[in-house]
């Protein structure tokens, strides 16, 4: 009895412990109940001063204004159709360029590998002119192709899966090579299920990414029913001024999605972030 009592209390460190990770969590939950509160609030009570939390009368006007003012669902399946390409052909570019920078050898290798990781030092703002006039040169602008393509160009997700490939044992390759394996085989039937958490990561980082993208969407698309959510959002407030419920509640619809993910996917978030730090090792 004494045994579980002792195991049953709390020590300082855990009631500190507890306290700062409750405060975190307030503290990133705040905007997130401020938004919802102030998108459930009349366009007159959300600029009302002094501000206040919880709305006096409850409606939904914000929200159906952002159905009835913009095509949200085109939008939705826009970023949806977007993301998810631009995350399938990033894993697999990644993944096929990290494991060969990590397994084959070829004249240069070095100051290819180089010459990527330079990618990493250089902003996409500062690109962005140069890939517009290529994009517009290829007839891709207004396209799902020109918003998609350009976003394609992972440096650090080569790093991160090429130091992950070095981590796997070479053993295992060499068991498969022994038993009459190629090297295609290897890669999908030993070294892929074996890279899961950071692919994993890998995939959901760049979903999030393509998912928050405002600038490329923007530059290389004016066709409305080619917007993803977030230029789609930003085109409403502008043809109707700063309506703070609306915007409010169209930020919510766009990081709707994120939530989900992150929910869902939160395991396979952290083991892949922690493989892949234990890779670099």
């Amino acid at each position: 009895m004494s045994q579980e009592r002792t195991t049953g209390k709390w020590t300082p460190g855990q009631i500190v412990l507890t306290a700062l990770g409750t405060a975190v969590s307030a503290a990133w939950l705040s905007p997130l109940l401020w938004a919802l509160f102030t998108s459930l609030k009349s366009e007159t009570e959300a600029v009302a001063v002094p501000t206040h939390w919880v709305p006096e009368d409850f409606t939904f006007q914000a929200w159906r204004a952002i159905f009835e003012t913009g095509n949200i669902t085109d939008w939705f399946v826009n970023s949806v159709v977007v993301s998810v390409c631009v995350t399938f052909v990033v894993v697999l570019v990644s993944a096929l360029a990290g494991y060969g920078f990590a397994r084959t050898e070829f004249r240069g290798k070095n100051a290819l590998l180089g010459l990527v990781m330079a990618g990493l030092m250089v902003s996409p703002a500062v690109l962005g002119v140069p890939l517009f006039s290529t994009v517009q040169s290829m007839g891709m602008v207004d396209t799902y192709w020109g918003m998609i393509l350009p976003q394609c160009a992972p440096a650090a997700m080569v790093y991160i899966l090429y130091k992950f490939f070095q981590g796997v044992p070479k053993e295992l390759e060499e068991a498969a090579f022994i038993d009459g394996a190629g090297r295609w085989r290897v890669f999908f039937t030993v070294v892929l299920p074996l890279s899961r958490p950071s692919l994993a990561a890998v995939g959901i980082f760049t979903f999030i990414a393509s998912w928050n993208n405002f600038l490329w969407p923007y530059m290389v698309t004016n066709n409305p029913d080619l917007m993803t959510m977030p230029n789609g959002i930003a085109t409403v407030m502008n043809s109707y001024g700063i309506q703070w419920a609306q915007l409010m509640a169209g930020g919510l619809m766009a990081g709707l999605p994120l939530i989900i993910v992150f929910v869902f996917f939160q395991r396979q978030i952290v083991a892949g972030v922690a493989h892949t730090g234990l890779a670099g090792q």
